[in-house]
Order: C-alpha cells, then structure tokens, then sequence
C-alpha cells in the first residue's frame, strides 16, 4: 500500500449480508443508509476514508455524503475487485 493510502480506513458501504459474503481485509462494515448517521464516527477515523461496495455507485454515493459533511479525504475505490487495485495506487 502506497503511503498516500498507509492510515487509511477502509470502508465497506454493502449491507451486513453482502459483507458477511465476503470483503477487503480489516474492512469495517457501515451501510450507505447509516453513513449519515454516522458521520461524527467517520470524522474520528484515520484518513483517508477509502469506501467501496459492489459496483462503486453506493460508495460514491456514500462518498458524496462525507463530502458534504466536511470529511474531505474520502475516496471511492469502486467495486470490492477494484479496493486492492485503489489502494496500491
């Protein structure tokens, strides 16, 4: 992992079902309909915040949302085939 990425928090936004399927190492599992909720608890979390779901729609999705909320290091990394490709970057 390049340093750009060596803190970061990787973010899973697919339900508990989808990450209970399968997901990136150490990934935390916050939905994309919680991530509103808990933007205090991504304002605490090393940055950057790298989110990823399926296809990468609700990561942007949930990336937007941070955005909006002033957590300006919050990166979509796509689908979860394309989180190690982001990562190594």
């Amino acid at each position: 992992m390049k340093d750009t990425y060596k803190n970061a928090t990787i973010v899973d936004v697919r339900t508990p079902e989808e990450y209970a399927a399968g997901h990136y190492p150490n990934a935390v599992n916050i939905p994309l309909d919680e991530v509103a909720a808990r933007v205090e608890e991504f304002k605490k979390m090393p940055k950057p915040v790298v989110a990823y779901c399926r296809s990468g729609n609700r990561s942007g999705m949930a990336v937007a949302i941070l955005k909006q909320h002033g957590i300006t290091e919050a990166v979509n990394a796509g689908g979860l085939d394309e989180v190690a490709q982001t990562l190594k970057k």
